[in-house]
């Protein structure tokens, strides 16, 4: 029987022609070249590179033997935890009734989609799961213009362009700020503009923050201090506690959204039932923080900042055209300058640029056409996580204690990054 004529195989329309994520298909890809041989450098999936914290590792283990359903919304200590955490941090006043837990935040994402009937308006460029994520609901989605002279950022002006057009309809805007893919983050001149816009047209903004706490200079600040009232922030355990393979995420809501928060609830309710309890117990000690976990992310926040600007010299140096990042752990170098060189080797495509780089290097990057471009916008995101963190924040921490981070601290802590750049010169330099 043909396939296409077996409804066994009538796979929903939303879902058919949509690929597994991009980031786990790279990481997937790499793992698997590893195996057979290649020695692969993973700049695909942007997976933390330092341990889960002690402290935190240690409440795991104590809390292991928990095995009863917990709330659908979350245990409420932990929910405690983390209200405290965002009204210290962000001095804000929100209560543990606003927080929602979930099994990570890229799930509680996709129950927001589903609770609420609007458009998804995403700047390009964007992480890879938001468009893919409305696509299989059903919604629209609208790319906001972005510019690199702006370090790829949402201006005021271009979200009223797109909702003036129509006032009134239902839309929520994802920001992700430091940004995944760039690394750039907002000024708070630039938080309150587009907060302004966000009020006058009613929209739900959610602030994915997941990488605020990888702010550099340890300087990250929520929209939600400028748009209380329509602001879900978006964080969890993931990018700056070391945790992602653990899955828990969490939203804090405004009261004014509380019926949307309880929409969600119902559908985790039919769904995941309640996220998992020694997880949601161990997770109290990471939001609670303490001089452990400041001095923590200190030295995460100091490795990263001295990484992200080496490979931006590297990078810039080669000729690719790349913003400085402030945050997190990727770069979005652009190639463009490359671009006959590239042609003249019938590589023509993000995509293609990438998988080449990968055949000839063992560099393995991300296309921007997975982040929201047209094929042929040559640049990539880097992810500079292929390095031992606990090493390197034992390094930071001891022998670079007392002064400042350097090239010589990158080629000891990061080799394979260092390699990297030069097996990416070298290839580059051959075209």
């Amino acid at each position: 029987m043909d396939i296409q004529t077996d409804h066994r195989y009538a796979i929903n329309l939303n879902v058919r022609g949509i690929q597994p994520s991009a980031t786990l298909r790279i990481n997937e890809l790499s793992n698997q070249l590893r195996a057979e041989g290649r020695d692969i450098i993973k700049l695909g999936l942007g997976q933390s590179p330092f341990p889960v914290p002690d402290r935190v590792v240690d409440a795991l283990r104590e809390h292991a033997h928990e095995k009863d359903y917990l709330p659908v919304k979350g245990l409420k200590a932990l929910r405690e935890s983390i209200s405290g955490y965002i009204n210290r941090s962000e001095r804000m006043r929100c209560t543990w009734e606003d927080v929602l837990i979930g099994p990570g935040s890229k799930e509680l994402l996709f129950m927001l989609q589903l609770a609420y009937y609007g458009d998804l308006l995403i700047p390009r460029p964007s992480w890879v799961s938001y468009a893919p994520q409305a696509r299989i609901i059903g919604r629209s989605v609208h790319w906001l213009p972005t510019h690199a002279e702006n370090n790829w950022q949402l201006t005021a002006e271009e979200l009223d362009i797109i909702c003036r057009d129509d006032p009134s309809r239902p839309r929520i805007l994802i920001m992700n700020y430091p940004s995944n893919p760039t690394g750039c983050t907002y000024t708070d001149d630039q938080l309150l503009a587009i907060a302004n816009v966000a009020r006058k047209y009613k929209l739900i903004l959610l602030s994915d923050e997941i990488y605020g706490e990888v702010h550099f200079e340890g300087r990250h600040k929520s929209i939600a201090r400028y748009y209380p009232e329509g602001t879900i922030i978006s964080t969890g355990l993931s990018k700056w506690a070391g945790a992602g393979g653990w899955r828990l995420g969490t939203f804090i809501f405004p009261p004014e959204l509380r019926p949307l928060q309880d929409a969600m609830a119902i559908i985790a309710s039919e769904t995941y039932t309640a996220t998992s309890a020694p997880i949601q117990h161990a997770a109290i000690a990471a939001f609670n923080g303490g001089e452990d976990l400041d001095e923590y992310l200190k030295q995460s926040r100091r490795v990263l900042k001295v990484v992200g600007e080496y490979l931006h010299r590297r990078l810039t140096d080669m000729g690719a055209v790349v913003q400085k990042p402030e945050g997190a752990f990727y770069l979005f170098p652009d190639f463009s300058n490359f671009r006959e060189a590239l042609a003249r080797r019938d590589i023509k495509t993000s995509q293609a640029l990438c998988q080449s780089l990968l055949e000839n290097t063992g560099v393995a990057i991300l296309p921007a056409s997975d982040f929201g471009f047209v094929p042929d916008h040559l640049a990539a995101r880097l992810a500079f996580v292929d390095f031992d963190g606990a090493e390197a924040l034992a390094l930071a921490g001891k022998e670079y204690g007392e002064q400042e981070l350097s090239d010589d601290f990158v080629k000891q802590a990061c080799p394979r990054l260092v390699t990297a750049m030069d097996k990416m010169e070298q290839w580059l330099t051959g075209l």
